[in-house]
Formats: C-alpha cells, sequence, structure tokens
C-alpha cells in the first residue's frame, strides 16, 4: 500500500471517528514507537542475558577469582560492571553495589508506566467515544421522528462501536509487550539480588547450590539400620 493510499485511509477512519480516534492514533504511534526502543534498550543492555553471570558465580564459589572476573568482563549484561565491584570482597560496599543495581534496573524500565496508563486509558477512550456516538445516533432518530431510516441507525452505531474496537487494538499489544518486558527486569533484578549475595557470601569448599537444593531424607539410613 502507497503512503497516499495509507494516508487517504486515515483520513476516512479519523473522519468516521473523529476526534477520538485521532486521540487513539496518535497513541498506537506512541506505543509502536516505545516498544521498538525498549527492544533496542533490552538487547543493548544484554537484559535477561545471565549465562556469563551464572559462570561468574559458580567460579567464585569454586575459589576461581580470575575467572569470575574475566566472567563478569566478558558479560554483556549491564549488571555486570556493578558485580564486578563485588569482587573486591568488601562487605561496606554492598548497599552501595546494591543502590547502583537498582539504578541501572530503574533505567530499563523507564517507560513501563507509560505503556502501563497506555494499556487502561486506551478502552476507556474507546468506550467513551462509543457513547458519545450512540447519543448522535439516537439524538438523529428522535429528530427524524415517525420518518426512520433503519440503515441510517445501523451505520451510526457501528461507526459510534469503531472507537471501542480502536481502543482495544491499542490497549491488547500494549498491556501483552508490558508483561514481557516487566518480565525480562524482573528477572534481572531477581538475579541482581542472587548474584551479590553469592559473591559477598561465597559457599563454604565442598557445598554447591544443587547440594543445599536437594531434599534430606527422613528415617534411618541404610548404615544406621545395618549398625
Amino acid at each position: 500500500m502507497s503512503f497516499e493510499a495509507l494516508s487517504a485511509r486515515l483520513t476516512e477512519l479519523i473522519d468516521l471517528g473523529g476526534p477520538i480516534i485521532a486521540i487513539l492514533l496518535a497513541l498506537s504511534v506512541a506505543v509502536v514507537a516505545l516498544v521498538l526502543f525498549k527492544l533496542w534498550q533490552f538487547r543493548a543492555l544484554g537484559v535477561g542475558r545471565h549465562r556469563a553471570i551464572d559462570s561468574a558465580m559458580a567460579h567464585w564459589d569454586a575459589g576461581r577469582a580470575d575467572r569470575a572476573a574475566a566472567e563478569l568482563r566478558a558479560s554483556r549484561n549491564h549488571l555486570a560492571p556493578v558485580l564486578q565491584g563485588a569482587l573486591a570482597g568488601d562487605p561496606d560496599l554492598k548497599s552501595r553495589l546494591t543502590a547502583m543495581a537498582e539504578a541501572r534496573l530503574a533505567q530499563i524500565e523507564r517507560g513501563f508506566r507509560l505503556l502501563d496508563s497506555i494499556a487502561q486509558v486506551a478502552p476507556l477512550l474507546g468506550l467513551f467515544g462509543t457513547v458519545l456516538g450512540m447519543i448522535d445516533a439516537f439524538r438523529a432518530l428522535q429528530a427524524a421522528g415517525d420518518a426512520v431510516d433503519p440503515s441510517v441507525l445501523a451505520g451510526g452505531i457501528w461507526v459510534a462501536l469503531l472507537t471501542t474496537a480502536a481502543g482495544l487494538a491499542v490497549a491488547m499489544p500494549s498491556a501483552l509487550a508490558l508483561s514481557w518486558f516487566e518480565e525480562r527486569a524482573a528477572r534481572d533484578r531477581a538475579k541482581a539480588d542472587l548474584a551479590l549475595e553469592a559473591l559477598f557470601h561465597p559457599l563454604p569448599p565442598g557445598r554447591s547450590e544443587t547440594a543445599d537444593r536437594a531434599p534430606r531424607r527422613s528415617g534411618l539410613e541404610p548404615a544406621d539400620v545395618a549398625s
């Protein structure tokens, strides 16, 4: 579809739905722009890429500090520079590094409130436009008196419902995108908390997280029964 044809379709849509449709179209453009920006930002900052961080924690628990530092330097995750500061082992730095991690997480969460607001307001705007359209349709019905044309009334109703459909079309993708972004940000926040704890409090030699999570058997062991 050429730009001229698209422009003509949009102009026709705005003429049908009025200013509410124009507002919803502007909101849809804002949603697309924001989603594209957040996708670029998440990729550039390595959000959700935790393999190097997990490897660094494993090396740190095993006493291989040099390998842990190398893994963090090679990591593309935005939290890696903060975690490198924990390798110094100074417990007084923990609160500062935690605040630095929160600042970086707040940076990737910028724009979430806007997406959430659009997801909530767009259906209400669509409903508002529908109510206004229905008022106009029934006012025209009253003015027509006995000479009521059902096709004119039906036309007014579907035009009124157009704004509700447009509002839902803007809100649903916004809500889905927001949920996906929030889930990725929450995973990074949990990983930051775990990594800081792991680097400041490494496991004793001979122990691992898998061993700590292994269920303990209750009752007598076979050796106890034999004795």
